[in-house]
């Protein structure tokens, strides 16, 4: 039988992960504890499988505990469980992005082995993401104890594990906000100039796609500093500076993102001129 798991708070990511167990294995989802019956219940239909708790008292011993609740309720959550259930010898996880394993230390005083696994990747849609996982890397750090049993679980649900340093990982969350959040304040700046230069904003978004799209891929194919092309690549900083000054006139706030971007894309075009 597959090593019983008690699912503390049932989020979008806590669902992908016991449905995707408790079709495909690795573990069998024993209970689900959420803030009410009802959400618990929900959680349970999801998943198909598992049964609702109510209260961390109610709780059952497991082999993995996973706590898939907000970061600001890890710590409170790590500590209610040391509480209400025997934990020696147990694995407790849970998937934040932000915060490290470090983060579930009362688990591990109760004689928990602990880490944390991070799915990248959007949940909006825990179905289509169930349904669709293979290939999902996941940012995993913890005690080797309890990878060495996290890590063919994951990979028996089409996961793509990936060690981070648990020392940054704040830095590696941030990595994601580069990639996805800021990307699209920079387009966002990108349609907006357009758009003061008197293109309307769908005809904006046909200009920019071509730009964004082809530079994107180059980035994945090539490398950043290969990628790299433009003014400062060419190193023809009059222009830079004449954008500067056009940008800042038009929209202080984006100068400011504007003039923000010249040192770093600087520093990458002579990583480019030094290949």
């Amino acid at each position: 039988m597959a090593p019983a798991l008690n699912l503390i708070g049932a989020g979008h990511v806590g669902r992908v992960f016991g449905r995707l167990w408790a079709q495909q294995g690795g573990f069998r989802i024993q209970q689900v504890l959420t803030r009410s019956a009802a959400s618990a219940q929900q959680a349970v239909d999801f998943i198909g499988a598992g049964s609702v708790a109510t209260a961390y008292a109610q709780l059952q011993p497991a082999a993995v505990h996973v706590l898939a609740v907000g970061d600001d309720q890890i710590v409170a959550a790590s500590a209610a469980l040391a509480r209400a259930v025997p934990l020696k010898d147990s694995i407790v996880f849970h998937c934040s992005g932000a915060l490290a394993s470090d983060q579930l230390g009362a688990a591990r005083d109760a004689g928990a082995l602990v880490a944390s696994v991070h799915p990248i990747r959007s949940f909006a849609d825990p179905g289509a993401v169930a349904a669709q996982f293979s290939g999902t890397f996941c940012g995993i750090e913890g005690d080797p104890g309890a990878l060495v049993v996290l890590t063919p679980a994951l990979q028996a649900i089409g996961a793509q594990p990936v060690p981070i340093d648990a020392s940054a990982k704040t830095v590696y969350h941030a990595a994601a906000v580069f990639a996805s959040n800021y990307l699209v304040t920079v387009l966002d700046a990108a349609l907006r100039a357009y758009q003061a230069a008197g293109i309307p904003e769908p005809v904006a978004r046909q200009l920019a796609q071509p730009l964004a799209s082809e530079s994107m891929a180059n980035v994945f194919r090539l490398g950043a500093a290969a990628a790299l092309s433009g003014p400062i690549a060419r190193g023809d900083l009059a222009t830079v500076a004449r954008q500067q000054q056009a940008v800042s006139q038009w929209d202080a706030d984006t100068g400011a993102l504007y003039q923000a971007l010249v040192g770093p894309t600087t520093a990458l075009a002579a990583r480019k001129r030094q290949k």
